[in-house]
């Protein structure tokens, strides 16, 4: 008995910007067997993974095979008397996990609660906020060769994590499904407060930030997250839609220099720069442009009003990123990943 593929298939509601968009051929899997199988009974010369839909903008309807992810599971792996390694499986909800983690009293990602998405996609995008990555966690991960079906494991090392990156969204673009994520989380944690808003979240609590414990940094990031963002089941995005742009010493002192309030951050090969400051000063933030815009609250999140259409939004992305560089000379990438898939006609 074949597999169970569904064709021309509407993915609204596998893609958090709520587009109509749709897939030639669409399936669910929900274990490693399940993915081989559907891998191998396949004709499609354009395929791709979707977990939690976070992270993507369709540009138009797509004409290939999308596997839905929804392989779950979590087992501690090694333990200590200081920590632990957590195994998750890649179909686990991101900030689902989180939670897990803090109500365990396992210290390590909170500051990255409520970030949308799947696991799987957190090694891919190397995700971080407040002051944390992924990789600070990282131990290993299993990924599934789509050429030979066989499971190899990556250590942090050939992962070559990188700000948002990875070898997954680069060199090994397209040739593995991630599997399975370890993590090292600690039973003594030492917390991190000092990016952002935590601080004052915390001392308007009236938490004594030397005594905060994760839950404490957890709810703090929470409430300042659903502050800044929209939620997408209200109003359609993929969160920071564009990444922080790092650019020379030399062309941040001259930027500082015309804009004496721009703010930047030292980095091994540059000083990085808020992508949001620099969309505000371009006039950006809080503009509709018919169905789309750049929202009120968080110039780096793009929306859906409600019925904008990938092509719009793909658009007003290009507007934004030509506007910007127009203006100060430093050029936006976008954080979302593009899908822009090729007709066979």
């Amino acid at each position: 008995m074949g597999f169970n593929f569904q064709h021309n298939t509407s993915l609204k509601a596998f893609n958090t910007f709520g587009l109509d968009v749709k897939t030639a051929v669409f399936c669910e899997v929900d274990n490693l067997q399940t993915l081989k199988q559907a891998l191998s009974e396949t004709d499609q010369t354009q395929m791709m993974f979707l977990g939690g839909g976070s992270n993507v903008l369709f540009c138009n309807d797509y004409n290939g095979l999308v596997i839905h992810n929804n392989i779950k599971g979590k087992q501690i792996i090694a333990e200590t008397d200081n920590d632990i390694i957590l195994k998750a499986y890649s179909g686990e909800i991101w900030h689902d996990l989180v939670m897990y983690c803090v109500d365990q009293g396992w210290g390590g990602i909170e500051n990255m609660s409520l970030i949308p998405g799947t696991l799987g996609a957190a090694p891919m995008q190397n995700i971080g906020a407040y002051g944390v990555e992924l990789e600070q966690v990282f131990v290993e991960l299993e990924a599934l060769n789509l050429q030979t079906f066989e499971l190899e494991t990556f250590n942090r090392e050939q992962c070559q994590f990188a700000y948002r990156e990875s070898v997954f969204k680069r060199q090994l673009k397209g040739k593995y499904f991630i599997y399975s994520v370890s993590i090292k989380l600690s039973k003594q944690p030492k917390i991190n407060v000092a990016y952002g808003d935590i601080l004052t979240v915390l001392n308007s609590k009236g938490i004594d930030p030397s005594n905060a414990t994760i839950k404490d940094v957890s709810d703090a990031v929470i409430a300042i997250r659903s502050e800044k963002l929209p939620d997408p089941k209200v109003l359609g995005n993929s969160g920071s839609f564009f990444k922080n742009p790092t650019v020379t010493v030399e062309q941040f002192n001259a930027l500082q220099s015309q804009y004496p309030t721009i703010k930047g951050f030292p980095q091994a090969n540059g000083v990085k720069i808020p992508a949001a400051w620099l969309i505000e000063q371009a006039g950006w933030k809080g503009k509709q442009v018919g169905q789309t815009g750049s929202h009120a609250k968080q110039a780096l999140v793009i929306v859906n009003y409600g019925h904008a259409t990938g092509p719009e939004i793909y658009q007003h992305a290009l507007n934004v990123i030509e506007s910007v560089y127009a203006q100060f000379g430093v050029k936006l990438e976008p954080e979302v990943n593009l899908i822009q898939s090729v007709s066979n006609s």
